[in-house]
């Protein structure tokens, strides 16, 4: 499964997996779910500068929700914003 890890490693880390209890599970999934958010937010801070918080949450939803979704929820973005 993992290309840079050893056969024996992945086996304990499946291992480990396996017994570890189910809000364990749920608590690394939401762990990984709010630094991916967190990434999103920085690389949308980095490629729009000049953007207030409200322009990077609508762009937020666009990327978690999709264009259609986004525009439903919050309607389209202003022309002005909508470069990219």
């Amino acid at each position: 499964m993992l290309t840079d890890t050893q056969p024996e490693a992945e086996a304990v880390l499946i291992k480990l997996l396996r017994q570890a209890p189910s809000w364990r599970k749920l608590d690394q999934v939401g762990q990984m779910n709010a630094t991916v958010r967190l990434l999103l937010i920085k690389g949308l801070q980095q490629r729009h500068p000049d953007a207030d918080e409200s322009e990077i949450q609508r762009r937020l939803a666009r990327l978690l929700l999709g264009q259609e979704v986004a525009e439903l929820l919050y309607g389209p973005l202003p022309v002005e914003m909508d470069n990219g």
